[in-house]
């Protein structure tokens, strides 16, 4: 079965449109292959798998393999040869343009830094997951919930064969690809702290207790939660700071992006196990903020809090105006002290109060209750201003 993904095709052909390179960054396993094959079949010269012993040895003169090359050449997993960045600077200054190329990379952090550097002004950078609601419809939400969107594991013929995937995801991630990618940590090492960080999933980092369990310090702890964070497999949601005389949180929230992956992590293997766990609340608030950012445009992304209990999920900024969203797993959500606190003190021009129903309705001036299968159907999370 092949779930289409029109809105990224359309989104890398605008980039390339622009810009001479494109990068696209994504967890592994997240698609980005499949939606270069629709570009580039797999089979011609100007597709360079840099898993494939052949492509790699087509690369061994990179200059001499690329220079020729004609219409849109695309490079998966650039991130094994970050001496090729050089390379396609040299390529895209060329005056005839006669070549564009589209690279794949499954880390973010080192990767960009890298295409910045060398290729300012000439990279336009996309970022995807896996499936979003808007991709598999209103009917499938449950699934995509409790089983994540990495296409194979959504896509599994069974439970058990979506629990299995996502295990053999985590060991091959932790024990292959970051080693690969320069990373000199036990695999054993991360797969304890990643599972502790299931266990912080919504909360707010605070790398002391993580460091103690591991016997480790708390920067080691830090840069551990920064390279799950690299690898595109854990999120931290940095605050938001306003002028205010309250005191703010400064520390970022923790979530893993991919709810499946999450489940896994929590030995959730069914939806009953998961509706009974003491984080199904912080599991679908997570589930709803991934969802919120992919749907939603938006340029800067946070959440808030004070050190006296005031809170809100998610701030989206567009332009000069700040947005809210609340997620609340309830049938019919009310207006609560912190969304009040909230609009005063940020000065929010509309609050979505996203929730599992079907109605939407309005709670307050500028506060709207907003049904989740909204962004199934492409519908308006904000009212029109």
């Amino acid at each position: 079965m092949l779930v289409p993904r029109p809105h990224h095709l359309t989104t890398i052909e605008t980039a390339l449109g622009r810009h001479p390179i494109v990068v696209l960054t994504g967890p592994r396993q997240s698609g980005k292959t499949t939606l270069a094959r629709e570009l580039v079949s797999e089979d011609s010269p100007n597709y360079f798998d840099l898993e494939d012993p052949v492509s790699l040895a087509r690369l061994d003169e990179p200059l001499t393999a690329l220079r020729p090359l004609e219409g849109l050449v695309v490079i998966d997993e650039v991130q094994r040869r970050p001496d090729l960045f050089p390379v396609l600077r040299v390529l895209a200054d060329r005056s005839d343009r006669s070549a564009r190329f589209l690279i794949l990379g499954s880390a973010s952090g080192d990767l960009l830094r890298q295409s910045s550097e060398s290729l300012a002004g000439r990279v336009e950078s996309i970022a995807i997951g896996g499936f979003t609601l808007l991709e598999v419809g209103p009917d499938d939400a449950t699934t995509l919930w409790r089983r994540g969107g990495f296409p194979r594991a959504y896509l599994a013929p069974s439970e058990a064969d979506s629990v299995a995937w996502r295990r053999q995801f985590m060991q091959t991630l932790l024990e292959r690809d970051l080693p690969q990618w320069g990373v000199r940590v036990p695999a054993e090492s991360l797969r304890r702290f990643w599972a502790m960080v299931a266990h912080y999933h919504g909360q707010i980092w605070n790398a002391a207790e993580p460091a103690r369990a591991l016997g480790v310090s708390s920067p080691t702890a830090r840069s551990y939660l920064d390279l799950l964070t690299d690898a595109l497999v854990v999120r931290q949601l940095q605050p938001w700071h306003a002028n205010l005389k309250k005191r703010q949180v400064k520390s970022p929230k923790v979530y893993v992006r991919d709810s499946g992956l999450l489940h896994r992590l929590l030995g959730l293997e069914s939806e009953k196990a998961l509706l009974e766990h003491p984080k199904v609340g912080a599991s679908w608030e997570g589930f709803v903020i991934e969802q919120v950012l992919a749907a939603e445009e938006h340029d800067e992304a946070w959440f808030w809090a004070t050190h006296q209990g005031a809170e809100i999920d998610l701030i989206l900024r567009r332009g000069d105006r700040l947005l809210g969203v609340e997620c609340k797993r309830a049938d019919a959500p009310r207006l609560t002290p912190s969304i009040r606190i909230a609009m005063d003190d940020l000065g929010l021009e509309q609050v979505a109060v996203i929730h599992p129903g079907t109605r939407r309705y309005a709670l307050a001036e500028r506060v709207e209750v907003v049904p989740l299968v909204t962004l199934a159907e492409r519908g308006r999370l904000f009212a029109a201003v």
